[in-house]
């Protein structure tokens, strides 16, 4: 998390004094006497937050924050201000400042309200850097998210399979995401410029069938729920792979197909010919780690569309989400991620786990976030989670953490 804290105040000794202070919590402050020796710190890409005096000769503390909301509306401003400027502060809240601390300000005031208006920042920095990746990234970058390294391997597969042309299996738990990874595939194809359509195959006939490969044309048809057919249509969708050219089949389950087709519901040709390129999904339980980032971009999303602004996550926010096992998958996840934007989320208790397992779950998740943050330096991951360097390193050697997993490439 970003930790650069521009301080404006025109008396030297104020200015000196809070950037000790926030040298002590571990900031990194930036000093300036006047609005016109700070102006060239405030741009978008500004990766910290402003602490300002509003009283101050020239370029007060009103004109230091229009010239920040025109810079980046989303950069935190906290304004400084004396007894008297009380009412003041309040019309530059209207105006758009994130808050206001009252002179004298203790210490611990002061660092509370950085604290939040980083923490602010550095949802509203990663929820940018998602958004350019979606941007400018492949369909596998824009749209199947996480860090992890079975996310890697997903993204990697699908590209793969992609360019194979062949039809597809794809497998994963009730919403791990099947419809979204064959949409991927479509979009990686050449056939990418032709249509995807999508049906559910269970009441699928198999005259059905065959108008939606027509009506796929030279695109891509996704049958969701691939066992779900009915023997006529089983044997009409054989008979279509096995002909001649036409729309490539993606074919998505989350049942067993094997138990399935053991049990003579399923199709033993049509699963072979199935078979023989697929794409599993992971679980969400098996890639926690990618909890932060998914939980992140969907809480993200969510304020997008209810034109809403992005509430601040806090640690104690995403230890509770790294502690559930996530049964639902990613569709559970994005449902809390929406009742948290919306501010209805409930502390529902979790399921399934001891208390000893969500301890565990959590400090894991914990530890791998502190990782990220420092990329992978040792030294100052010990000493952000405040314990000895052999207890963190016992802890790495409990979860299977390797530190070299999350330094950057830069060294």
């Amino acid at each position: 998390m970003t930790r650069r804290v521009l301080l404006v105040d025109d008396d030297m000794a104020v200015r000196e004094a809070l950037g000790q202070t926030l040298e002590l919590a571990d900031c990194e402050p930036l000093l300036a006497g006047s609005f016109v020796a700070a102006k060239d710190h405030i741009s978008r890409a500004f990766d910290g937050v402003i602490v300002s005096d509003i009283r101050m000769p020239g370029r007060d503390g009103f004109h230091l924050l229009d010239y920040a909301r025109q810079a980046d509306p989303d950069l935190p401003v906290i304004l400084l201000t004396g007894q008297g400027d009380i009412p003041m502060a309040v019309q530059a809240m209207d105006a758009g400042a994130f808050s206001f601390l009252e002179k004298p300000c203790a210490p611990a005031t002061l660092i509370a309200g950085v604290e939040r208006a980083l923490e602010q920042r550095s949802v509203v920095l990663e929820n940018r850097r998602m958004k350019l990746e979606l941007d400018s990234g492949d369909a596998a970058a824009r749209m199947l998210f996480g860090q992890s390294g079975l996310a890697e391997d997903l993204r990697n597969r699908v590209r793969k399979v992609a360019r194979t042309g062949a039809d597809v299996l794809i497998t994963g738990e009730p919403g791990s995401g099947t419809p979204k990874v064959a949409e991927v595939v479509h979009l990686l194809s050449a056939s990418a410029r032709h249509p995807f359509v999508k049906r559910s195959a269970a009441g699928l006939g198999g005259a059905d069938l065959q108008s939606a490969l027509a009506q796929a044309g030279a695109g891509t048809l996704y049958l969701d729920e691939v066992g779900g057919l009915d023997h006529e249509a089983q044997f009409a969708l054989l008979d279509a792979l096995e002909a001649g050219p036409r729309a490539r089949v993606i074919a998505g389950s989350t049942q067993d197909l094997r138990k399935l087709a053991r049990g003579g519901a399923f199709s033993r040709d049509l699963l072979v010919r199935l078979d023989l390129m697929q794409v599993r999904v992971p679980a969400l339980r098996e890639r926690m780690e990618d909890v932060p980032v998914m939980f992140r971009h969907y809480v993200a999303q969510a304020c997008e569309q209810a034109n809403i602004p992005v509430p601040t996550i806090t640690q104690d926010d995403m230890a509770r989400q790294m502690a559930k096992d996530w049964p639902g998958n990613a569709r559970a996840l994005m449902n809390a991620a929406m009742r948290f934007a919306l501010g209805v989320d409930e502390h529902e208790p979790i399921e399934g786990m001891g208390l000893a397992d969500q301890m565990a779950q959590v400090e894991r998740s914990l530890l791998i976030e502190a990782l990220r943050r420092t990329g992978g330096h040792a030294t100052e991951t010990a000493k952000a989670l405040q314990v000895a360097r052999k207890t963190f390193y016992d802890k790495l050697a409990k979860h299977g953490l390797r530190i070299e997993d999350y330094r950057s490439s830069e060294g």
